[in-house]
């Protein structure tokens, strides 16, 4: 029996650890050849070796259009094609309008909103070369609400939100759909490395929800796989909310008389 993602080629940034790497592993394990892109060379090697003949590592830091133009042109070398594109790469910061140094800001915004464009951009003749591509961008529940303290952070995945929809009307008719996937909290490094005071923040928010736990990066990865397969060839400009039931509204344990 064939896999999901059988003769499907796929690039994932942020692949070497955390959401990216679980994406890495259950594509291939669904029949896709990876290109495992990322800045960790260590991780991402290993990472490569650990999953066999039908991935490779390719350094990419997303802000760089060359890194992008590299990176698209070595998988389409070394697997002859590119259909798949998992913009996973992301960093996140809390703080204050005035508390957020704007160096963090511009990080922010390059690697979360740039980094997700210039692949767009880059893989785009790739993508629309196959027929049949899709492109899954990891935005965050913070880029369909506001939040206390993430505004930098939320303008970059409200900007993810936008971008989405509107590649998917010009991708549409050249044969490539585009959707978009907004975790709540993942236990994933961005959340693990995360300071004390953050840490607690979250931990008060998983006590708000009705799941009331972190996301894993798998489950993550298992409603990537669906919207990268054949499987969504119906659905683009969407957005698709795995939080736990965050969004849904604070939840109490009994209804008050």
């Amino acid at each position: 029996m064939s896999g999901r993602l059988e003769g499907k080629v796929a690039l994932i940034t942020g692949s070497a650890r955390g959401q990216g790497k679980a994406e890495a592993r259950r594509f291939v394990a669904e029949g896709a050849k990876v290109a495992i892109t990322d800045l960790r060379d260590v991780l991402g090697e290993q990472l490569a070796a650990e999953l066999g003949p039908d991935t490779f590592y390719q350094q990419l830091d997303v802000t760089r259009e060359d890194d992008w133009d590299a990176a698209v042109v070595a998988t389409v070398e070394r697997f002859g094609k590119l259909d798949i594109l998992v913009n996973n790469a992301g960093i996140g910061a809390f703080g204050t309008l005035e508390g957020l140094d704007l160096k963090t800001h511009h990080e922010m915004i390059d690697v979360n909103l740039h980094g997700v464009y210039l692949g767009m951009r880059v893989a785009k003749a790739a993508l629309v070369a196959t027929g049949n591509g899709a492109i899954v961008n990891i935005s965050s529940i913070d880029g369909i609400v506001g939040v206390l303290g993430m505004t930098s952070y939320s303008g970059s995945k409200f900007a993810v939100t936008g971008m989405t929809r509107s590649a998917a009307i010009e991708l549409g008719p050249l044969g490539v759909r585009v959707n978009s996937i907004h975790p709540g909290v993942i236990n994933s490094p961005m959340v693990q490395e995360a300071p004390p005071e953050t840490r607690a923040r979250l931990d008060r928010l998983m006590d708000m929800q009705p799941i009331k736990r972190m996301g894993e990066p798998d489950e993550i990865a298992s409603l990537a796989l669906f919207l990268a397969s054949d499987e969504a060839g119906y659905i683009t400009g969407a957005q698709f909310v795995i939080d736990g039931g965050h969004l849904a509204g604070p939840w109490r344990d009994s209804f008050e008389e």
